[in-house]
């Protein structure tokens, strides 16, 4: 349970930043429940239809060496867009591959600096554990 709120936080943090950064990326209500909502919205179409699309296109994202993987970003931002109704807007399929590629590189760093907080956390405790 843990690892999913985690996962709710860093996309609600990830498309808050492209929100910020991406013209023609808007979240209508400035609220922390619209922006939890709307990243419930994107995990779950990410988690769903991410993978189907990423099958049925493989020979695209082969023949592009990996670069159509950007449009079916965009196009998760795009559904998310449709599903959230006034809470989220996305302008066009520019913004969403540009906020698709701002979130992944938000949602890396974010990881990584959790990942080095956990390995810290790790550490304290093996440390004290063998004192």
């Amino acid at each position: 349970m843990s690892k999913f709120l985690l996962r709710l936080l860093i996309n609600a943090v990830a498309l808050m930043i492209a929100a910020e950064v991406v013209n023609g990326i808007t979240i209508r209500e400035n609220s922390v429940v619209a922006l939890l909502l709307v990243a419930l919205i994107f995990g779950a179409v990410n988690a769903t239809l991410k993978p189907i699309l990423t099958v049925l296109t493989c020979p695209f994202v082969l023949l592009t060496m990996g670069l159509f993987l950007l449009v079916i970003n965009g196009a998760m931002l795009l559904i998310t867009d449709w599903l959230a109704g006034n809470w989220f807007e996305v302008d066009g399929w520019g913004p969403a591959i540009i906020g698709g590629i701002i979130m992944g590189i938000a949602g890396l760093f974010i990881e990584m600096a959790l990942g080095e907080l956990k390995e810290d956390d790790k550490e304290k405790r093996s440390t004290t554990n063998g004192a």
